[in-house]
């Protein structure tokens, strides 16, 4: 595993806190909407009222990294239940590994499977009720060429 963070989800303040969190830990942040992203399935876009939500927002500083979204259209939102784990894997074998032992008796929210973003990605709920996202990225267009 390359590496653990905090991942928040909130109810269409993400953007707010984040510039919040920028500004209090002298950090960088770097944010993509869901306006900015990819249409799923060659939809025209986001709903209207989604298109200016925070997709993905990373806040870095050295070895500090937050991560955070805006709920994702169509999920409940839930206060208290907002935080995941993110586990950055380094390779197919690994994440699918993990993926069988962590979701053992679990609540699966997103199978693990290749999207714009990552080779894989999946997100649970395991049996203690702690929530997961498991992440291996895509390699970057210098390292694949």
């Amino acid at each position: 595993m390359k590496e653990i963070n905090s991942y928040l989800i909130f109810n269409g303040n993400c953007r707010d806190a984040m510039k919040f969190y920028e500004k209090c830990l002298g950090a960088e942040l770097h944010m993509m909407t869901f306006g900015e992203g990819p249409c799923p399935d060659g939809k025209s876009g986001p709903p209207p009222e989604t298109k200016d939500l925070i997709m993905h927002a990373r806040l870095s500083k050295g070895s500090l990294v937050l991560m955070a979204s805006d709920n994702m259209p169509g999920m409940d939102f839930h206060q208290g239940n907002n935080c995941s784990l993110a586990l950055g894997c380094e390779s197919i074998a690994e994440i699918e590994t993990l993926f069988a032992a962590l979701t053992e008796k679990s609540t699966i929210k997103m199978p693990l499977q290749e999207t714009f973003w990552a080779t894989r990605f999946a997100m649970f709920i395991d049996q203690f009720g702690v929530h997961w996202m498991l992440n291996l990225d895509k390699p970057e267009a210098s390292q694949a060429a």
